[in-house]
């Protein structure tokens, strides 16, 4: 193994590649697909390049059907030595907030390693996804009544006061009682998120994950307040490296409810690699869990996009032992791996 030390004049093209053995990726859409939104790769694909150049694990999701730990349970038999994880996102598909399905995929298959709080049902990003008429972008709750009353009327919200609903309580719970679980704010407001951090802490849940979408709707210092609760805050080379705008249903069978305007609605203090990059280094390395949100067929590999996540923080001057926490460290303690 050569060095893991380089200079800005000094460049090794190896590096990058040991760096990547022994990483995680804590964010990979593994499939199964739907036709809309079309895959690279099927899960034993995923697993077998990962493990092909040395990664310790990754935790596939499926933001479709919402269960991803059966795949995960039937991929780890077909392709021993490599982790693989799954859990569940609550979809309007599965019935929104709903403690039967958490409960269910906590036993199901491999277990859920995780909870998560919705993708693209949510309420926020039901609000926010359209398409472009005359040019202009246009949500679709305003272009489909259907829309309006069928999908945005039963998407996941967290209500930001009041009482805490009966299925939120116990959903939490259930996540509380299993201290290998993590909870993940998922696509929600900013407003909801920090509801739900406070909920989750009053719960006793002690592993806390802000989904990247969600965070980068965030200023550094809303961030920094969360990561001062002990939050892990979750980064993706998807951020700042993705085809947005590209139409793709994403959650939705109907072809008309194609996504063209949302992608990540990101604070003002963030929009690109350098001021990504800068409010890592600013809230502090030790908060942040990075993956790629890779697996699309528009996309790189999820090992490519590892890859260009690691040579992108080298660029930037990230020394190998800072890259190492957020790609290793922290994703191993999110997730119970062996050191």
């Amino acid at each position: 193994m050569t060095t893991l030390y380089e200079t800005s004049d000094d460049r090794s093209m190896e590096l990058p590649d040991e760096l990547l053995r022994g990483t995680s990726d804590v964010h990979v859409h593994s499939g199964p697909w739907l036709k809309s939104c079309p895959g690279r790769l099927d899960p034993f694909q995923i697993a077998e390049q990962a493990k092909a150049v040395g990664m310790k694990s990754l935790v596939y999701y499926d933001h479709t059907m919402g269960i991803s730990n059966g795949t995960s349970m039937l991929v780890s038999r077909q392709v021993p030595g490599i982790q693989i994880f799954g859990g569940i996102i609550m979809t309007s598909v599965l019935g929104g907030l709903n403690p039967r399905a958490v409960k269910t995929a906590l036993h199901y298959g491999a277990g859920a390693k995780f909870v998560h709080f919705g993708a693209h049902c949510t309420h926020f990003m039901a609000s926010h996804e359209g398409s472009y008429v005359d040019g202009k972008p246009v949500p679709f709750k305003d272009q489909y009544p259907k829309f309006a009353e069928q999908e945005l009327s039963r998407s996941i919200r967290i209500p930001l006061d009041g009482q805490v609903p009966d299925a939120l309580a116990e959903i939490l719970g259930l996540i509380a009682e299993r201290p290998d679980v993590h909870l993940n704010t998922g696509h929600l407001s900013v407003e909801e998120a920090f509801r739900l951090v406070d909920l989750a802490i009053d719960a006793g849940i002690r592993k806390i994950v802000v989904a990247h979408p969600c965070r980068g709707r965030m200023t550094t210092q809303q961030q920094k307040q969360l990561a001062a609760k002990g939050v892990l805050l979750e980064g993706a080379v998807s951020d700042w490296m993705f085809h947005r705008g590209l139409p793709r249903t994403n959650y939705y069978v109907e072809r008309e409810w194609a996504d063209e305007i949302a992608g990540i609605a990101n604070s003002p203090e963030f929009s690109g690699i350098m001021p990504w990059a800068r409010q890592i280094r600013e809230i502090g390395i030790e908060h942040f869990i990075l993956g790629t949100d890779y697996g699309i067929r528009s996309g790189p590999t999820p090992v490519e996009g590892m890859r260009t996540l690691i040579s992108s923080l080298l660029d930037l001057e990230f020394k190998p032992e800072e890259i190492t926490t957020m790609i290793k460290g922290n994703p191993g303690r999110l997730l119970d791996l062996e050191s």
